[in-house]
């Protein structure tokens, strides 16, 4: 089989006309990168949810101005594209038109079309950039390939139709071609625009690449791969040069904001290598994402993810009763609850919420399902919290470990830990002033000589 890579590109790496040019750089040094997948420009996302939730008409007017500015401040420093400026302004115009529409009645469907323009715009730009440096590039509608259900926000895509557009819009270009398109947008049956929620384009990017039977994949963010953790947390961080899938999907899940939770599973599937590495340097080398790593420590990485809500359910029916949690999964079950982390003691359950759609911000307790479990049990609601991850291997297996990681924490307020359900992670929350505190000191302890 030829050798077939897809490249993704966040939106830091195409954020301005250098950015860009760096990516361009990248894609020539490797022959075998046929597809390309890229996010919007570095801020229009968030400037795309916002009028999403619905701003008064002269603040749309000061975002569709900013918008305006980012796009052709690159589009000025290229070569004159008529064509490719009518693209970029169609899309803008589509954005006026649907700001004014959720003004009046924001919807999930309306936040999806909206937050798509981003990435619309950006594959125009991208693609004139590639043609004048000298690369055969041409632009796809991602939204003609990756096909999903119809759950805004958070679109599960259908992997056979997928397969089949694929097969049928994108291979036949290859040939001679390096083909454009759009992370974290799809569409569902009948045509509408469609997310994978937020950082969704490695998602896509892995669900193409296993759609077009890739080789590979690699990530290009602004860091040069994987590390011990977020080195702007702990600066002693230090890089992975490779790591298993299952740990770099913990690191993922649990809050490592180099990579998108779900993306691995795609490549997993198919067992095609993740290169995660920098666009503004790619001469630093990366991590490697593969099926086995030769080196698997105890510990391997930290990982941080806030804006965490935990919810604690108390009832003195718990004691020795069958069925409470039963009752309990049912009702977060009936009001699409997702549930993340848990923890149960003789009287109480405390449990993490999932957040994980497109519009971002602290996940909730929907209301009708907070009552419905209040007249089950005591419901108490915390925000402004943390989970910190330890990931590594064996570690409910390995005698001192524990001893070694709690001792280096005596000195903070450690909430809900969950230990021994995994062999690859130990997690607890803590309170967002403490966190990277909490990081650091964990950091020094483990990964530090």
């Amino acid at each position: 089989m030829n050798a077939l890579n897809v490249a993704k590109f966040g939106g830091t790496s195409v954020a301005d006309y250098t950015a860009m040019s760096n990516c361009a750089a990248v894609i020539k040094g490797n022959l075998s990168t046929r597809l390309v997948v890229i996010s919007a420009c570095s801020g229009v996302t968030n400037l795309l949810v916002e009028l999403a939730n619905g701003v008064a008409n002269d603040r749309q007017q000061e975002v569709l101005t900013k918008l305006h500015d980012i796009h052709f401040s690159i589009l000025k420093q290229l070569p004159e594209a008529p064509a490719v400026a009518s693209g970029v302004n169609a899309i803008l115009d589509e954005v006026a038109t649907l700001s004014a529409a959720a003004e009046t009645s924001p919807s999930d469907k309306i936040t999806d079309a909206l937050v798509a323009c981003g990435e619309l715009m950006s594959t125009h730009i991208f693609t004139h950039l590639l043609n004048d440096k000298g690369i055969n590039a041409v632009r796809a509608d991602v939204r003609d390939v990756l096909k999903t259900d119809n759950v805004f926000g958070k679109a599960t895509p259908d992997l056979i139709e997928t397969a089949h557009h694929a097969e049928t819009v994108l291979t036949p270009l290859f040939e001679d071609k390096v083909v454009v398109t759009q992370g974290f947008i799809g569409s569902d049956a009948q045509g509408n625009t469609t997310t994978l929620g937020r950082g969704g384009s490695d998602y896509s990017a892995a669900l193409l690449a296993e759609a077009i039977k890739a080789t590979s994949l690699e990530i290009w963010t602004d860091v040069p791969g994987i590390y011990s953790t977020d080195p702007r947390v702990a600066p002693a961080a230090s890089p992975i040069d490779e790591i298993s899938f299952s740990e770099a999907s913990e690191m993922a899940n649990f809050g490592a904001k180099i990579l998108h939770p779900a993306t691995l599973i795609p490549a997993m599937r198919q067992d095609i290598p993740v290169f995660v590495g920098s666009s503004k340097a790619p001469e630093q080398g990366g991590t490697w994402i593969r099926h086995q790593a030769e080196k698997s420590p105890l510990f391997r990485a930290l990982a941080l993810r806030c804006n965490q809500t935990m919810v604690t359910l108390t009832s003195l029916n718990m004691f020795h009763a069958y069925g409470f949690l039963a009752e309990v999964f049912n009702i977060l079950a009936k009001h699409k609850v997702s549930v993340d982390l848990i923890t149960t003691s003789e009287v109480s359950v405390s449990l993490t919420l999932d957040q994980t759609n497109t519009k971002g911000g602290a996940p909730k307790l929907p209301e009708a399902a907070e009552q419905e479990l209040a007249a089950l049990c005591k419901v108490t609601v915390e925000q402004d919290m943390c989970l910190v991850a330890l990931i590594g291997n064996h570690m409910s297996e390995s005698k001192g470990a524990a001893a070694k990681i709690f001792s280096a924490l005596e000195d903070y307020n450690l909430r809900m830990i969950c230990y021994g359900a995994s062999n690859h992670n130990l997690c607890f929350l803590t309170s967002t002033s403490e966190s990277k505190e909490v990081v650091r000191a964990l950091h020094k302890e483990l990964f530090e000589d």
